[in-house]
């Protein structure tokens, strides 16, 4: 749906009144810092220009209905006080689940008709799901005049998706739908959510950088993701610290080789090398920005490719082949972004060459026989807002 105007419409049709408002959430990307967010790490993610949008009323009767223009099947009618953890309803338990969590929280939802569209792409390691979650939230924080701010309304977020729809992710997506403004990346440091907004103008720099969508569908609910989780867990408990964000980078050393001594697996030793080493990877790029030099942190961002590649193993043969073809097309870097497994990588290029770039990563994919890639300018965008 393109405009408010058609969304408007298309819910009055549904529903048989007008919606009291329209919000939009985007999807993001990260531009470094990876799987450290649910190890009180730093992460920088950006906002996309793409967004779920929802048109919005309250209801009074405990009801709440919703529709997606994007997924076949007419309405999904709930009780809010019947909504339970696990209970199901595929793409609507992301936004059953906010209401839930405000509820879970305290805040009166006494229901609602939600209308949703959006132009994120599924399954492509953008944040649909957050986008989804952090646009619901965001329109019944207004209209049920909650007086949530944007960081506790992505920490509600992340519940609804923790606790109702059953995923274990970290709060960096719904941080970054909440929280990124424009012309920006957001250095968040997971700890304690304090923020800071970093100005990434890359055409002022005469760069771009590159999302590329690998079509390759991933699943973060499949136990790939959990078990990273927990080995990064259990690395923290074998070194006797809370969390791996309390391990400096100039203690990895020393950590790795108490770790084979005490016999841990060694997938558990390749984990805690990659969370440390991105950690001090956000550090490095923001330095870097601070200090102008924009272009500097493409080998930064090879790097972190190399460590999920490597040492986290989240990878997969069309994220590499990403990677390996820009980066010999001229790239300044590259790396996979979001949970692996598929989904899309980010390519930091010149504006001059950014069509050759492309041009050799779609040739490349042709060549291995993999379906043709989506490319599109990550630009740092606004995030959650109501737009009408």
């Amino acid at each position: 749906m393109t405009d408010n105007a058609e969304l408007v419409t298309a819910f009055t049709e549904l529903y048989g009144t007008a919606p009291e408002g329209i919000w939009a959430a985007p999807g993001r990307v990260n531009l470094i810092g990876e799987y450290t967010d649910f190890n009180d790490g730093f992460v920088m993610p950006l906002a996309l220009p793409h967004t779920a949008r929802a048109a919005v009323a309250r209801r009074t009767d405990g009801e709440l209905r919703l529709h997606s223009t994007e997924v076949p099947g007419g309405v999904v009618q709930l009780r809010v006080d019947e909504l339970a953890p696990h209970s199901g309803h595929g793409w609507a338990a992301y936004p059953a689940g906010v209401v839930w969590a405000l509820r879970e929280a305290g805040h009166q939802v006494t229901g609602a008709d939600i209308q949703l569209t959006s132009t994120v792409p599924t399954g492509a390691g953008l944040s649909s799901s957050a986008a989804l979650e952090v646009v619901t939230a965001l329109a019944l924080n207004d209209l049920f005049e909650l007086g949530l701010s944007a960081s506790e309304l992505a920490v509600l977020a992340q519940r609804a998706e923790n606790a109702f729809v059953g995923v274990p992710c970290g709060v960096m997506d719904q941080m970054a739908s909440a929280c990124c403004t424009d012309g920006h990346a957001l250095h968040l440091d997971t700890r304690d959510l304090t923020q800071r907004q970093v100005p990434f103008d890359l055409a002022a720099h005469g760069l771009r950088l590159l999302v590329v969508d690998t079509r390759v569908k991933h699943a973060l609910g499949d136990g790939a993701y959990a078990e990273r989780r927990a080995g990064c867990e259990a690395g923290a408990r074998a070194l006797g610290i809370g969390m791996l964000r309390d391990l400096p980078y100039d203690g990895l050393g020393a950590a790795l080789d108490t770790l084979a001594e005490s016999g841990a697996d060694e997938s558990v030793v390749r984990y805690v090398r990659h969370v440390v080493s991105d950690n001090a990877r956000v550090e490095q790029v923001i330095a870097l920005l601070d200090a102008g030099d924009v272009r500097g942190a493409g080998p930064v961002l090879t790097a972190g490719h190399v460590s999920l590649r490597d040492d986290l193993r989240v990878s997969c043969p069309e994220l590499d082949l990403v990677v390996s073809a820009a980066n010999a097309a001229g790239a300044l870097g590259a790396r996979m972004t979001g949970g692996g497994f598929g989904g899309s990588a980010i390519v930091l290029v010149e504006e001059a060459d950014a069509d050759a770039v492309t041009k050799s990563v779609l040739e490349a994919f042709t060549s291995a026989g993999y379906a043709t890639p989506g490319v599109f300018p990550a630009v740092p965008s606004a995030g959650a807002r109501r737009t009408g």
